[in-house]
């Protein structure tokens, strides 16, 4: 188990919420194209938008506090585990005709959210004082 201090976490909220923000305006704008790209279907790509939208919005609103509350910081790394799964049902499990692009694309972002939410949980444990900083 690690540990990440308060101002580490927050840095990584406003990285959650700036590439959520990224990802969901290019989602909403260049739905077709990115649909031709990834082989994932534009209205996913849009739905999709929507909810990352959500979650950037939670991030920002939690990395602007001088103590991001345990609880909050939880439900996003939740939500961002659930991403990965569904990620990974997606370029495994949803029968789409995923590019080479599009399954790439899928999985490095997955990745990418998936040590988001390693950081995030680290930090609300920290911040509960489950553990030892």
């Amino acid at each position: 188990m690690f540990t990440i201090s308060a101002s580490t976490l927050r840095r990584v909220l406003w990285l959650d919420a700036a590439s959520g923000l990224g990802m969901g305006l290019s989602h909403l704008v260049l739905a077709e194209p990115l649909s031709g790209w990834t082989g994932i279907p534009a209205a996913w790509l849009q739905v999709a938008a929507l909810v990352v939208f959500g979650a950037a919005s939670l991030a920002a609103w939690l990395a602007s506090r001088a103590e991001p509350p345990a609880g909050g910081v939880k439900l996003l790394a939740a939500g961002n585990f659930a991403w990965v799964g569904a990620s990974l049902w997606l370029a495994f499990g949803a029968g789409l005709p995923l590019t080479a692009l599009g399954l790439g694309w899928v999985l490095a972002q997955a990745l990418m959210v998936l040590v988001m939410a390693e950081l995030e949980w680290a930090g609300a444990l920290r911040a509960q004082g489950l553990v030892m900083a």
